[in-house]
């Protein structure tokens, strides 16, 4: 071959490589969904061949689960000049689509700090959406038609897909279609133009408490959680969300008693010690309040020994009382049923339903101590002490979990001990109070 002609054939190269680079520079997108359809070894040869911010912005523009395959094969050295320019939430999406030990093979070959930064978008508080989400979603272009998403979903889907969800070009999610509606469209028709558009969103760092109050509105299957960009970060099942319901309700059970929502059944011993034993504390503590009340009225309960027979009774009734409310309304603030701004309906309900359950309970108590004592005084003074203690007993169960959720605490958080306290300071109070001021009707 000629001089003049290898001159030629490396100018040629030459001219096409730059057209090649102007191509990726602007319009990466385009060239990201012609690459996504070849083998993953293909995409990473053009990587290779390109500067590191083209194959950055060809790499996002990819859909992700070509993206994540892709980056697992990509060498060292390209990782390192590829990562720092992916942003670091895209990146951990990514990241978040492979094994655990994937994630910590290829975070430990990028410098520290891009490493450091992409765990802090790994990483979702315990209560959040977050925490939940499964990052390994299904998703098309919606430039695709529906016979080429049919034949995406035939070779790349999991068996048990039931939503896939549409991407722009940006990345950004403009809508979802289930896999059933793929049957009953035309095959040449655009993902655009039959996906549907109208599906809630909801933000990584939000509550669990907000997504379960989505899929009470909408009934769907899955819903998408997306960041501020409203890029696709992973979805929410309703099997997740009613699994980790029922872990939130089990560990509300042994919040209201003082016991930690991280011990387990089989915890070590001193962890369980541990976490228990401050509350058991308190609960002492306040034991002794209760038994200073009692000891106010000692003389009383001295001249009058059928006042320490009757007492349990009154303390008894109240502590029913308020648990019944307790649990009402701690359920009503976890459905959310309920808001803190409605404590006035809530307690005002409540403090009807315990007095008229105070008149019925206090009419039998009457009846019972009527023919036990004799005494028209004591017959009295236990059935208007039940009345107040009981109808007292349901107004603080009522305020105090709204109380606990107004100031941004677990409304379960040992609700039962502070409930059990005020029970029974109230109950011992009103009857031993009753008892000493009416006490010349005892003594008749």
């Amino acid at each position: 071959m000629s001089e003049s002609a290898t001159t030629g054939m490396l100018q040629a190269r030459r001219g096409a490589h730059v057209l090649n680079e102007a191509f990726f520079q602007k319009h990466y997108q385009e060239a990201a969904m012609i690459l996504e359809e070849h083998p993953v070894a293909d995409i990473l040869r053009i990587l290779q061949g390109t500067t590191a911010k083209n194959a950055a912005n060809l790499l996002s523009s990819i859909t992700p689960p070509v993206a994540a395959e892709t980056l697992t094969v990509m060498p060292t050295e390209l990782l390192k000049q590829v990562i720092p320019y992916l942003s670091p939430s895209l990146a951990a999406s990514l990241f978040q689509r492979l094994e655990e030990d994937l994630q910590r093979a290829i975070l430990f070959r990028i410098p520290e700090r891009y490493a450091q930064e992409i765990r802090s978008y790994m990483t979702y508080p315990p209560e959040s959406v977050g925490s939940i989400m499964d990052p390994r979603f299904f998703v098309l272009q919606e430039d695709m038609t529906v016979r080429e998403a049919m034949l995406q979903v035939r070779s790349r889907a999991q068996k048990d897909i039931h939503d896939v969800y549409v991407i722009d070009r940006f990345q950004k999610l403009v809508g979802k279609f289930s896999v059933r509606d793929l049957l009953l469209v035309d095959p040449e028709e655009k993902l655009q133009s039959v996906m549907n558009r109208d599906l809630p969103t909801i933000h990584p760092l939000e509550s669990r408490e907000e997504i379960v109050e989505l899929f009470g509105e909408r009934h769907f299957f899955t819903i998408p959680v997306v960041d501020l960009d409203q890029r696709l970060l992973g979805v929410v099942r309703n099997e997740d969300i009613i699994k980790a319901s029922q872990e939130d309700a089990t560990a509300d059970l042994q919040t209201m008693v003082g016991a930690n929502k991280d011990e387990r059944a089989l915890s070590p011993v001193w962890f369980s010690v541990r976490k228990r034993l401050p509350w058991l504390q308190l609960n002492l503590l306040t034991a002794f309040l209760a038994s200073f009340v009692v000891g106010m009225f000692e003389s009383t309960i001295a001249q009058f020994t059928a006042l320490a027979v009757l007492l349990p009774i009154v303390a008894g009734q109240s502590g029913n009382t308020g648990a019944q409310s307790l649990a009402v309304v701690i359920r009503g603030l976890a459905l959310r049923d309920i808001r803190p701004s409605q404590w006035l309906r809530v307690c005002g309900k409540e403090v009807y339903v315990a007095f008229f359950n105070s008149l019925a309970v206090a009419a039998a108590a009457c009846l019972a101590v009527g023919m036990w004592s004799r005494s028209f005084g004591l017959t009295v003074i236990i059935g208007v002490s039940m009345v107040i203690s009981m109808v007292i007993a349901g107004l603080s169960g009522a305020i105090i979990p709204i109380a606990l959720k107004a100031l941004k605490q677990d409304p379960a958080q040992s609700s039962s001990i502070v409930l059990t306290t005020v029970t029974d300071v109230v109950g011992f109070f009103s009857f031993l109070g009753l008892a000493t001021i009416f006490s010349s009707l005892l003594a008749s």
